[in-house]
């Protein structure tokens, strides 16, 4: 199908490529509702994710939170299966985390790190990943290094060669994607670096995981952690990491849990071989079955597809707000990602987003205290962020583009 974008002055088409929209849609109850642009937030699942939930709640309900656990044991062992398939890893590889946050923050303190040791981080850090290492670079005495971004606004990885050959030892932590633009980092470039200098890299893939084709790999990153709400669909409180084979025994976690670990005498305890070290007993069962549907539909999609359909249709989009008179795109140049940031002359973000909510049409606004070493630096206080998934069709942009044209020429 192919149709076009009115945007004033530009015509933008739009076509899925390898991606069934119309299926998408019908299988997204809340797709017909809204025009919804929000998949860098907390995307719209599909009815199967949702009803799987409910179910195994209904399950819960009626045998009880343990007894309803054993007898869904299968599929809580599908979610480990189909992220190591996702990500090109081993099921051993995988732990299960509610949140990308707490998975990052598990394994960085598992590295027990100290005086004289370094932590290099991208600009694209999020926010709650930067208040952590910068805690731990007060707290703790570890030298914290913002590498400087290059002109195009990824990072500098002739900066980064630099400081991994001139420093101490370093473990590198980098967000693949940003929460305020649509910026892509080199993640495979760094990790050739990181693998040169004998460095520790940790990848953010929060906003690439079923957004963009991800091979851990190919990446050579040491560890990678993610969210189940964003592009992956699944629901709130999931999260997944992996830690690669080769790392995992390096790491010791500071608070040992009876699901990781074996308490084998009075003062004495073995952690469990794998990834499943860093997990906690207690997690929403539900959540993760859920969790492993919406990896399953991501693997029937393919990411190839997947990442052609949205980076495709993203790109145009951006080519049609930026032939609007009055907004900035405020993404790099050619961003290869379904994210796209922008601001309206005259007016704050907040307002663009409100006066889009009264058209029905959902984004958010991302603000420099969100993001201090990338909105901050750039001296810009606040983005308006649209970020696509499978189930955005032509009638979806176009009520983006023709809704931003109208507040626009409104300033």
């Amino acid at each position: 199908m192919e149709s076009s974008l009115e945007s004033g002055p530009a015509t933008v088409p739009v076509q899925a490529v390898g991606i069934d929209v119309a299926a998408e849609r019908a299988r997204t109850p809340g797709a017909p509702l809204a025009h919804h642009f929000n998949a860098a937030g907390a995307a719209l699942p599909t009815e199967t994710v949702v009803q799987a939930v409910v179910d195994h709640l209904r399950l819960e309900e009626r045998n009880g939170g343990y007894e309803a656990a054993n007898a869904r044991a299968d599929q809580v062992e599908a979610v480990y299966r189909n992220a190591a398939a996702l990500l090109n890893a081993e099921p051993a590889e995988i732990a299960l985390f509610d949140s990308a946050s707490t998975g990052l923050r598990t394994i960085i303190e598992a590295l027990r790190l100290g005086r004289r040791q370094r932590l290099l981080v991208s600009r694209s850090s999020y926010v709650s990943h930067a208040l952590h290492l910068m805690s731990l670079g007060r707290e703790r005495d570890v030298e914290l290094v913002v590498v400087p971004n290059a002109p195009g606004g990824a990072i500098d990885l002739e900066a980064l060669d630099r400081e991994l050959a001139t420093g101490g030892p370093a473990v590198v932590c980098v967000a693949h994607i940003p929460t305020s633009s649509g910026l892509v980092e080199p993640v495979v470039e760094i990790g050739a670096l990181t693998r040169l200098h004998g460095a520790r890299y940790l990848l953010d893939a929060t906003q690439s995981v079923a957004h963009l084709a991800l091979d851990v790999r190919a990446i050579g990153c040491d560890a990678l952690v993610t969210t189940g709400r964003k592009f992956l669909r699944a629901p709130r409180g999931t999260g997944f990491g992996y830690v690669s084979k080769d790392f995992v025994a390096s790491l010791t976690p500071t608070a040992p849990d009876v699901r990781g670990a074996v308490w084998t005498a009075s003062k004495s305890w073995e952690l469990k071989d794998g990834a499943r070290r860093f997990e906690t007993w207690e997690a929403s069962i539900a959540g993760r079955i859920g969790l492993g549907v919406a990896l399953g539909e991501a693997l029937a999609l393919g990411s190839g597809p997947t990442e052609a359909h949205l980076v495709g249709l993203a790109g145009r989009l951006r080519a049609a707000l930026a032939g609007i008179p009055a907004v900035t795109v405020q993404d790099p140049p050619d961003s290869p990602s379904a994210i796209v940031t922008f601001t309206v002359g005259g007016l704050t973000a907040s307002q663009v987003n409100e006066r889009l909510a009264v058209r029905n049409v959902r984004t958010v606004s991302v603000p420099a205290t969100h993001a201090q070493w990338d909105l901050g630096a750039r001296g810009v206080e606040a983005v308006v962020r649209a970020s696509l998934h499978v189930y955005n069709d032509d009638s979806d942009t176009m009520a983006l583009v023709g809704a931003v044209t109208e507040i626009a020429q409104g300033v």
